[in-house]
């Protein structure tokens, strides 16, 4: 053999001997997916063999979200010479649904061969219950159809079928509704298709702002479950992802016919839980009424009526108590107001049921709750029992009372023909009270004027009247019409909200306390949790009135002093 010829055959052999180390490498790098199907919630792993350096994932990113990267190495012996091989593992989570490929890799000088995998769309939580679903969401609505104003409830329930180590469940508030999260989270265990799951469920309030269609966003779940080592490289990271299908519902106007206030309900109910059918003239019975509201919350649900029994007795409200909670999926508001009645003279004295008109949204038309009517039959009072007198401004003793009926002042009483001792002694306490207030016109008249121009401290609430601490407790829990009697009360007005409007300085006040009367009667008034926020922050400082006329000028001190 000529010595040319050997060296072809040496350049041959090299170029053989460099194709097979290529090929034994391409050979030990290679990649796979531990499935080739995943819903759109789901992840897989794309594992990675390699004795070369890492993997470059930059190319997963355009369609997958990438977590939980991992990599261990092996060295072993074999035929006397070391090797090491890499295996390394990240969690895909893909950004679309469709059949997506996996591109190639450069793994040190090495490229992966591209891989497809089929992403299938979910469809809510009907379609992951069935198989081995690790998790799903469902959202409950009690009503599908609602009212404009009505108060919907919403249940959210996250199903996992392995222990969490972190989560995060999300709802985000729909276009033209308000939604309120309500209560705490409540946890409990159910079998869905056989299989055994924790339940998470989470309570929400819908109140729709206007008509129409109403897009309500599912539900959504990011987390992480507990696993094992192998979990973690072959099967993922443990993350977990689910939703739930968006719900669309259809909001119904209010109806002309509607009655005023307007209040859609499921249901309503009246009842006595104290009903009195026997007093005395000068004393208190007490009534007690209860109202049940399927379907209200607090916020939403107007005064019970007054008890209207005329000029034969006296009627003192106390503030209402309210208990929320849940019947299934809709909201319950129970709300009890006690009243004592005083009568004033024996006889029969006859108390009205309460009446409330409202909706029935199931049945689309107007109902009426009432209560039977009341007698009560009134003896003579007790020896030395003076008739119910009427108190000038029972507001300001009780706040949230409702004013008594009657103008008249019972002034005590004489025995038929015996000596007028109660004119009498009415004659010695007036000529006491000339004489003091003549006593305290010459001492105003002597102290000096105030010399002032510096900050004024907080002014001590006036004696028998509401303090501002009464009125902050009244901003947190009473309703409008017990706060507007509390602040009647406090600046010494007789009427409602409208006298009470008249007497204010503050713009601010006056536009919180009328955004909150309309949120309370009209239906498209706003949300009343904030405007009770907004009334608090008005009020925090107590009522701004105006400023009281100065008194005018004259030679005689007035019969009796101002008040304040």
């Amino acid at each position: 053999m000529n010595p040319a010829t050997s060296t072809r055959l040496g350049w041959r052999a090299c170029v053989w001997l460099l194709l097979c180390v290529s090929g034994v490498a391409s050979a030990q790098t290679r990649a796979w997916l531990d499935r080739d199907a995943i819903s759109d919630t789901e992840t897989v792993t794309l594992n990675i063999e390699s004795d070369g350096g890492a993997p470059d994932y930059t190319p997963l990113q355009a369609d997958f979200e990438l977590s939980g990267q991992t990599s261990s190495r092996q060295v072993q012996w074999s035929n006397g010479a070391m090797q090491s091989r890499s295996l390394y593992g990240v969690a895909l989570t893909p950004r679309r649904s469709g059949v997506l490929t996996i591109p190639s890799l450069r793994v040190g000088n090495v490229l992966t061969a591209p891989i497809p995998l089929t992403v299938s769309a979910s469809s809510g939580a009907s379609a992951a219950v069935p198989g081995n679903a690790k998790a799903f969401v469902e959202t409950e609505v009690d009503d599908a159809n609602p009212y404009v104003q009505q108060s919907v409830g919403v249940v959210v329930r996250l199903y996992y079928a392995s222990q969490l180590l972190s989560g995060e469940l999300g709802f985000d508030a729909p276009e033209g509704a308000s939604l309120q999260r309500v209560g705490e989270d409540r946890s409990l265990v159910r079998e869905v298709n056989g299989r055994r799951y924790n339940v998470v469920e989470r309570r929400y309030l819908l109140i729709p702002e206007r008509s129409g269609p109403l897009v309500l966003k599912g539900a959504r779940f990011e987390g992480r479950s507990a696993g094992g080592f192998f979990d973690d490289l072959f099967r993922g990271d443990g993350r977990l992802r689910a939703n739930a299908p968006d719900r669309t519902l259809q909001v119904r106007a209010q109806p002309d016919a509607a009655p005023q206030p307007w209040l859609p309900l499921h249901d309503l109910r009246l009842r006595y839980t104290a009903a009195p059918t026997h007093g005395r003239a000068g004393e208190a019975v007490t009534v007690v009424v209860e109202a049940v509201a399927e379907g209200a919350t607090r916020a939403q649900f107007p005064e019970l009526p007054p008890l209207d029994v005329g000029p034969a007795a006296q009627v003192f409200a106390e503030p209402p108590q309210y208990d929320e909670t849940f019947n299934g999926g809709t909201p319950r508001l129970t709300l009890t107001r006690r009243y004592s009645v005083v009568p004033r003279q024996p006889g029969t004295l006859a108390i009205p049921g309460p009446r409330m008109g409202w909706w029935d949204v199931r049945a689309g038309q107007a109902r009426t709750a009432t209560l039977p009517d009341l007698r009560v039959t009134v003896a003579e009072g007790a020896p030395g029992t003076a008739p119910a007198p009427v108190a000038l401004d029972t507001t300001s003793a009780l706040p949230g009372a409702t004013a008594p009926t009657g103008d008249s002042v019972s002034l005590g009483g004489n025995a038929p023909g015996g000596p007028p001792w109660g004119w009498i002694a009415a004659a010695v306490g007036f000529a006491a009270l000339w004489l003091l207030t003549l006593a305290w016109a010459w001492r105003r008249r002597r102290a000096p004027a105030a010399v002032g121009g510096g900050p004024l401290a907080e002014a001590a609430p006036t004696a028998g009247r509401p303090s501002r601490a009464e009125l902050r407790r009244a901003l947190d829990q009473d309703g409008l019409d017990d706060i507007v009697a509390l602040l009647a009360a406090m600046g010494g007005i007789r009427g409602g909200l409208e006298a009470v409007l008249a007497q204010l300085a503050d713009p601010a006040q006056c536009q919180a306390l009328q955004d909150l009367q309309a949120a309370r009667w009209s239906a498209d008034g706003g949300d009343a949790g904030q405007a009770r926020q907004a009334l608090r922050r008005a009020f925090h400082d107590g009522p701004h009135w105006q400023p009281a006329p100065a008194a005018s000028n004259t030679p005689l001190p007035p019969l009796y002093p101002p008040s304040g």
